[in-house]
């Protein structure tokens, strides 16, 4: 198998595009391509897993410790012909200054793999070379693939660049790609529009695969990528306990942020996936112990959830009489009182917590965070710490009833120390009501896989009281 690291000058650069048409030229040559993404992303692996037609599995260096993202890496790959990793911001972008922490560059050389530089040349010419040469000499421990030129004016502009190469610049130039407007993909206030309400058409795959064969010269990119080898240990499955739950997972256009290994995880410790439409289906799937409520865009979709009352009232008397429920970001926004959207429209929600939520203009809050558990609760008991991210731009507005540290059971407990990443600003998050559990953070179960372990246990003991 091969492999290789897409990565860019800086965000914006024309990665994702550029990894995505690499993803359709190859499967298209007939081969088995395995997608990733560096980072706490979930938009580009919707994209990525529409192309390739298998899971985009998310790599991140804080998270996740190096030997699980390794192990991440082979079980991904395993049967694959070419391994794809799209980076994360600039190559050498990480948590500081200080270090590689974090960055594409780290996770390339965690893997043993060529990076494939992404320069966007609008408005330059042979300073191209310079800035290159600056990427190159930068950490003589990188391998690398190549460079392409992204937003070229011309074949004149590339001649020029190509020329300023020449005795300068060691890494070989595989080809540049015109500037095109057309290839743009539709954005909103969290990044790309995601894969499933907005799926990529047949017609704008081929069109990016067409542009990367005619481009890119990619017989020499794939002779220039060396062979991996693949530890057999990861060709084996792994054993998977017998499933003892069944969780109901909301998965549609609203919710649609899960990280691929958090549901592996819960079908390796004997959960079984159900999944449902909020915003289609009028009933919960039968039979199940517990609910996941992951991430997305609620409040796009605020005024058709609201009318689903059938769904809302069962969730919210489940959750009131102690049901297991576990909801991150969007799922928490979901099992509150209701949403406020920017022009000021109000929609009625679940309303377990009692807090109202309201859309801002600006990020409210984005970064990594790690939590530690202050109380017992369905993922774990206290002082277990779990590692995850927050990227919202809402926030509560208004508190309808007790949100205090220390309540009596049919309140809201905070259970959640939560700290960013070097650990400067802690406060309370994390609220629970009986065994409702939501929080603004999305949580990597990988970070500390006994978390998933935790869930289906507790999923498992309290059906049978």
């Amino acid at each position: 198998m091969k492999g290789l690291v897409v990565a860019g000058i800086h965000s914006g650069c024309g990665k994702t595009t550029i990894a995505m048409g690499l993803m359709a030229v190859l499967k298209r040559r007939g081969m088995n391509v395995a997608p990733f993404k560096v980072g706490p992303d979930f938009i580009d692996p919707g994209f990525h897993k529409q192309i390739c037609d298998r899971p985009s599995r998310n790599l991140d260096g804080w998270m996740l410790s190096k030997e699980y993202n390794k192990e991440v890496f082979y079980k991904g790959s395993h049967s694959c012909d070419v391994a794809i990793v799209e980076g994360v911001m600039g190559l050498f972008d990480g948590y500081d200054g200080r270090s590689e922490a974090g960055s594409t560059a780290e996770m390339a050389k965690w893997l043993s793999l060529p990076v494939l530089l992404i320069v966007d040349a609008r408005s330059m010419a042979r300073s191209a070379a310079a800035m290159v040469y600056g990427f190159e000499n930068f950490d003589r421990e990188l391998k690398w693939a190549g460079v392409v030129l992204n937003r070229l004016g011309s074949n004149t502009h590339l001649r020029y660049i190509r020329e300023a190469f020449e005795g300068h610049v060691d890494i070989p130039l595989i080809g540049g790609i015109k500037k095109e407007d057309g290839l743009n993909l539709p954005e909103r206030h969290l990044g790309l529009v995601t894969q499933d309400e907005n799926p990529l058409s047949p017609d704008y795959i081929d069109h990016l695969a067409d542009l990367i064969e005619d481009s890119l010269n990619l017989n020499m990119l794939m002779d220039n990528l060396p062979e991996l080898d693949i530890p057999k240990f990861f060709q084996r499955q792994e054993t998977r306990q017998k499933n003892s739950v069944r969780i109901g997972v909301a998965r549609d256009e609203a919710f649609c942020f899960y990280y691929q290994d958090n549901f592996e995880l819960l079908e390796k410790y004997g959960a079984e996936l159900v999944f449902f439409s909020p915003l289609r289906d009028r009933s919960l799937p039968p039979d199940i112990n517990g609910l996941y409520l992951g991430g997305g865009y609620p409040e796009l979709f605020a005024e058709k959830l609201s009318r689903n009352k059938s769904l809302m009232e069962e969730i919210k008397k489940l959750g009131d009489n102690g049901f297991p429920i576990y909801a991150e970001c969007g799922g928490f926004m979901y099992l509150t009182e209701g949403i406020e959207d920017k022009s000021l429209n109000y929609y009625s929600m679940a309303g377990i917590f009692p807090v109202k939520i309201m859309m801002l203009d600006r990020l409210k809050a984005l970064g990594y965070r790690e939590i530690t558990l202050k109380a017992f609760n369905l993922l774990g008991k206290p002082g277990e710490k779990i590692r995850g991210h927050e990227f919202h731009y809402s926030e509560i507005k208004e508190i309808t009833g007790k949100m205090d540290p220390v309540v009596d059971h049919n309140g809201v407990t905070l259970v959640y120390k939560l700290s960013d990443r070097p650990g400067l600003k802690i406060r309370e998050e994390g609220y629970m009501k009986k065994n409702v559990l939501g929080s603004y953070v999305h949580l990597h179960f990988g970070s500390k896989p006994q978390i998933a372990e935790n869930f289906v246990r507790f999923l498992d003991e309290s059906s049978l009281h």
